[in-house]
């Protein structure tokens, strides 16, 4: 079990919000392109996946009946900006495959949450991340994603143990919060702001985090 809530995550969301205001994530034009992109980032920064995603634009291929036709060679140039696009490249391909298979997103749109997380995660390269990364954005379902970010905000302010998992973070946040898809999308997207610009890996700005005075 997750221990009791010694941070209010409210307030933590309206520090946020109105420190950077709304982020409007996915940065994305509509859902095949959001979940194409939630596979590529994988193991990169968003700056490559945007150089990615523009490569399959200027071909007409940003799409997953593009993808699925693909020859693999093809598909690895596009998208090797990306990193490790070999591997990306026979994932991606499976996905939008798999996709098409199922009836499309629509069809899969009918799913129950859970049933349709279970669906993605059984598809190789897809895990709990980048599957509640694809739900919350192009399902619009309240599942809370957490990021290498989120975990790490919240074991430096004690808000987690350090040997949390995933599961156990999610469950953290998903029982202070309202299953409320725009303030999960949103809140997400703020702590990624902060885990790029202050909480980092190494030599964190804690002092001139906005959060600083909610560290314990």
């Amino acid at each position: 079990m997750v221990k009791e809530p010694d941070c209010n995550l409210i307030k933590v969301y309206e520090t946020l919000l109105t420190t950077f205001g709304p982020q409007n994530w996915w940065p994305a034009e509509g859902p095949e392109e959001m979940i194409i992109g939630a596979l590529l980032t994988q193991n990169t920064t968003w700056k490559n996946v945007e150089k990615a995603l523009a490569n399959l634009r200027s071909h007409n291929q940003l799409s997953f009946s593009a993808i699925s036709t693909l020859p693999l060679p093809e598909l690895q140039k596009r998208i090797k900006p990306s990193g490790y696009f070999r591997q990306k490249s026979e994932r991606l391909k499976a996905l939008a495959t798999a996709i098409i298979n199922a009836g499309g997103l629509r069809q899969l749109a009918q799913k129950e949450t859970l049933d349709l997380r279970t669906w993605f995660i059984a598809l190789k390269g897809v895990g709990p991340e980048t599957a509640d990364s694809i739900l919350l954005y192009a399902f619009k379902r309240p599942l809370f994603v957490i990021d290498a970010y989120t975990l790490r905000i919240c074991k430096r302010h004690n808000w987690l143990p350090s040997s949390t998992d995933y599961a156990k973070a999610q469950n953290y946040f998903s029982c202070q919060l309202a299953p409320d898809p725009a303030i999960f999308n949103e809140f997400h997207a703020l702590l990624v702001q902060i885990g790029k610009n202050f909480c980092r890996p190494k030599n964190p700005l804690c002092k001139k985090c906005p959060l600083n005075h909610l560290l314990d």
